[in-house]
This record gives structure tokens, sequence and C-alpha cells, in this order.
């Protein structure tokens, strides 16, 4: 059911990719931008998103899914294969082993779920890689330690988005029936605890009117 946290969270969640996709296309630079982090994001939505094309629930939730495949998918191809931007991309630094939070993600998937169904599984496989598919992109920004405006926006406006969605499901809580989603709630608990260091460096920068630096 939509409300105004689930909306606000939506919005912002679409802003942090098109903030994303423009530092990518129109300056043709990925440097501060994993890799890793834009790959599990594109499994992400490719695993959640397997009813787009047998359950249609409303023309906004239809397009929601296109444009979040559509642009992690984008966003992928951009730092592999564009002739200009793919040498921005710092291979050195973005060497977070991704595998090995895919794996037990998928593991914990079948063992822990709702219901033993295959689009069941992979959309709570979906929900625990989400959540710490943010891990990567931490890591090269602490390793790299020179953060730009748009990239920093870019991590904010993804931890403010999990952060509007926690809030959905209080609402939705207090206000639905039976409404009762412990796997979405802990993933998207964890996904925004991942958030707070960063968050702290980030507002701390801002009010005292420095570049945001990470501590090694």
């Amino acid at each position: 059911m939509m409300n105004i946290f689930r909306l606000a969270g939506d919005m912002t969640h679409l802003v942090s990719v098109l903030v994303l996709l423009l530092k990518i296309h129109t300056i043709k630079s990925c440097a501060g931008i994993s890799l890793k982090t834009q790959e599990l994001y594109a499994i992400v939505f490719a695993t959640r998103y397997l009813d787009i094309f047998t359950d249609f629930y409303s023309l906004y939730n239809t397009l929601m899914k296109l444009i979040f495949l559509g642009s992690s998918f984008s966003i992928v191809w951009y730092i592999r294969h564009h002739k200009i931007v793919r040498r921005s991309y710092d291979k050195e630094q973005d060497t977070f082993r991704h595998l090995f939070l895919i794996l037990p993600c998928f593991l914990l998937a079948l063992v822990i779920n709702e219901k033993f169904t295959f689009k069941e599984v992979m959309w709570t496989f979906s929900l625990y890689l989400e959540a710490v598919a943010i891990l990567p992109q931490l890591v090269l920004l602490q390793r790299s330690r020179n953060i730009d405006n748009l990239t920093g926006q870019y991590v904010v406006l993804l931890g403010a988005y999990r952060a509007l969605y926690i809030l959905n499901w209080i609402y939705r809580y207090f206000t639905e029936p039976h409404y009762v989603h412990w796997i979405a709630w802990i993933s998207g608990l964890v996904q925004t605890l991942l958030y707070a260091d960063f968050f702290y460096y980030y507002f701390q920068s801002w009010k005292n009117n420095v570049k945001l630096q990470l501590p090694a």
C-alpha cells in the first residue's frame, strides 16, 4: 500500500540512481564508484523483479521496476565497456570480493524464506543481497579517501531511501492489520546500519564545510 514514506523512499532511490547516471554520462567518469556494488545491485533487481512480465500490480510499480532494472545494467555497462568512462574506473582499489557476499545470501535465502518457491527464494535472496551490496562501495571510498560531491550524495541518498522505507514499514505496521514481514525488516535495518558511519562523516563535513574524507 502506498503512503508518503514509501513514495518518498522510492523517489529518493530514483534520485540516487539519476545522480549516479548524471555523473557517469555527463562527466564521463566513474571515479570513486564501485563496479562491484553496481553489479550486486543489478543482480538484486534482476532477481527481485522476476514477476515483471507475469504479474501486473500498477503502472507505477511496473515503471519503477523497469527504471531500476534498466539503470542498474546501464551503469554496469558504462563502467565495463564505455571507451571513456571505463578509463576512470579504479580497479586496483575496488577489490572487495563480492562473490563472497552472493553465495552466503543465496544459501540463507534457501534456508530462511517465507515460502519455498523459486520466485519467493529469489525475492528473499535479493533482500539479503541488497542489505550488504553497499559494502564494496564503502570500502572503496574508505581506501580512496578522495570523495567527490556527486559520489557522496549518491551514497547518502541510497541510505536515506532505506531509512524512509523503515518509516514506511513502521507506518504500515500500525495502520494495516497483520502486516508483518520480518525478513524485509531485519534486512532493511542491517542495510541502514551499514550507512551509519558514512552518514556521520558526511554530515560532519557538511556542518564544518570541509571536504568529505573517511578515516583509513
